[in-house]
């Protein structure tokens, strides 16, 4: 597997130095006790946004994601548990926010995911801070899992929004991966995510990087 300093020296050269590379690859990062206080609608609409991106263009989510704060009552996942088909009828038809049965369909289903998930730690915020660090595709697999279309990348997004160190597999990462032959199976299997895992967890040993940071860098580094 091909050392890190080589594809962040390959990075830096291809955008103008080690300088510029940091400040390109900078990421916001939440603590554990931060990410702990975060309340469980913040999570809730944060993997809504990410769902929503998915296919679609991100700019035009974002601008309209106050009407959407607006439509699912803040995301509050015990007000989401009581969507009922008149509900999910209304919100179809609300002009405000993209209308989109199958998605719109989620929020209650993700919604429950949150609370279960959290609810031995005191929060979904709590579940996140104590899961190991070393495993994050573990935990993208327990969100696929409990909840609902959160696969691919919706998850890791979902997370990174708010803080959570976590790389991507967004297309120049998988290219990377594959034609390094780092991964043997697809990213969406277990074993092409434990192969992934085991990596990223290398090349944080030998950078001190974090993981956002070292997925960014491996981007830069093609092309």
């Amino acid at each position: 597997m091909e050392h890190f300093d080589h594809i962040f020296q390959r990075a830096c050269d291809r955008h103008g130095g080690e300088a510029a590379l940091m400040q390109l690859i900078a990421t916001p990062l939440r603590t554990p006790a931060e990410l702990a206080a975060i309340p469980d609608d913040r999570w809730l609409s944060s993997f809504t946004m990410s769902l929503f991106q998915s296919g679609f263009v991100w700019r035009v989510i974002r601008n309209k994601w106050p009407e959407f704060e607006r439509a699912f009552f803040g995301f509050d996942p015990e007000k989401m548990l009581l969507l009922d088909e008149y509900h999910l009828e209304r919100l179809n038809n609300d002009a405000g926010i993209v209308r989109h049965p199958k998605k719109i369909a989620t929020v209650p289903v993700n919604a429950r995911m949150v609370l279960e998930l959290g609810r031995e730690h005191g929060g979904f915020g709590a579940f996140v801070a104590q899961w190991p660090t070393d495993d994050l595709t573990g935990l993208w697999l327990q969100i696929k899992q409990h909840g609902q279309l959160l696969g691919g990348n919706i998850a890791a997004y979902g997370l990174r929004r708010l803080g959570v160190d976590t790389f991507v597999f967004t297309h120049d990462v998988s290219a990377y991966l594959r034609h390094h032959q780092v991964i043997s199976a697809g990213l969406g299997s277990k074993k092409g995510m434990a192969q992934a895992q085991a990596a990223f967890n290398e090349w944080r040993e030998q950078s001190g990087l974090g993981f956002s940071e070292i997925s960014k860098t491996i981007a830069c580094s093609i092309g």
